[in-house]
């Protein structure tokens, strides 16, 4: 088996995928590792979500993303990004996981769960996906709280107490209340947020209008029981009955494995990653971040449509960096 490359990529999602395409284009030899399945976040996106972009905005290489409608759902992108991988035989390894990165001299050593590979070069496209943000009150621990929600089917019939007024949140609360949930949701905020999208913002404002959704607005989760949720609200603590909650307060990127990495990161709410916004390199040589991560806990300010030319950024400077040495 090849354990040495010119660039080693961690993180099979489509940013990852899109440096690997520039890398084979360029004659550059690759390695993609991925610790899940082709596309692991989008893998765990709930089943019914439909994206914010249009296919059109979603397609790497200028590879044709042809969907049923003209946002595309989970599924398709799955299979888009899948085909992509197979048809062009992309030299990826999954569920294959980084454990360690060490750089002596110019050469980085990686070692995953299954084998030990060197490269000159490196390039993080990990996303945010993987770690929650966590409410931090007790009871969160017990069972019946997740911070990933799949499908609404699970919830029919039960007292449903979703928190966050992102994209997820409110996604999550529309399709348990019309599979027969009973929902609550519990917004941080004075109103649901500006950045749910726009066919499904007026939705949600009118369930609770109507009174089909109970929405509680400047509040935060005290505790979590067995049967309950305490919640304080603007007039007071609010106890109500519940079976589930799903916290869906958003995610945020590995910053200790970037620390591991010696990238800097800012020393403020948003700790931002330290790279040159002209070719994507940190303030370690041959270090390169694409995709979400670059956003630090900014995770709405990059997507799969703005960051996508982050691949051809990197494998430019690359390409530049070998031909002036």
């Amino acid at each position: 088996m090849k354990t040495e490359f010119d660039i080693i990529i961690i993180g099979g999602g489509p940013i990852g995928i899109a440096c690997g395409l520039e890398a084979k284009k360029n004659g550059i030899s690759y390695l993609i590792l991925e610790k899940g399945p082709i596309v692991n976040s989008l893998f765990h996106y709930p089943s019914n979500m439909q994206f914010f972009s249009s296919s059109e905005k979603l397609e790497i290489d200028d590879i044709p993303f042809i969907s049923k409608e003209a946002k595309p759902k989970r599924d398709e992108a799955l299979e888009y990004y899948r085909r992509i991988v197979t048809s062009n035989k992309l030299n990826i390894h999954l569920f294959e996981k980084v454990e360690d990165v060490k750089k002596v001299d110019e050469t980085f050593t990686i070692t995953s769960n299954k084998n030990t590979y060197t490269a000159q070069q490196i390039v993080v496209a990990t996303g945010f996906y993987d770690i929650p943000n966590l409410l931090n009150v007790p009871g969160e621990n017990l069972d019946k709280v997740v911070h990933y929600y799949n499908n609404p089917h699970y919830y029919s019939g039960q007292k449903v107490a979703v928190v966050g007024a992102s994209n997820s949140a409110i996604d999550a609360a529309l399709e348990c209340w019309r599979k027969g949930a009973e929902v609550s949701l519990i917004i941080r905020g004075s109103e649901v947020g500006q950045r749910v999208k726009y066919w499904v913002r007026p939705d949600i404002i009118n369930r609770i209008e109507e009174g089909s959704i109970k929405a509680y607005y400047n509040t935060t989760v005290k505790a979590i029981t067995k049967d309950k949720i305490s919640l304080a609200t603007e007039t007071g603590d609010v106890e109500i009955d519940n079976n589930f909650v799903l916290a869906l307060t958003g995610y945020k990127p590995n910053f200790s494995f970037l620390e591991m990495l010696g990238v800097h990161i800012s020393n403020d709410e948003k700790k931002l990653p330290v790279y040159d916004t002209e070719t994507m390199e940190t303030n370690v040589k041959g270090l390169y971040l694409a995709g979400v991560i670059c956003g630090g806990m900014e995770t709405h300010k990059w997507f799969i449509e703005n960051s996508r030319i982050h691949a051809k950024m990197i494998i430019k400077n690359i390409i530049s960096n070998s031909i002036t040495t």
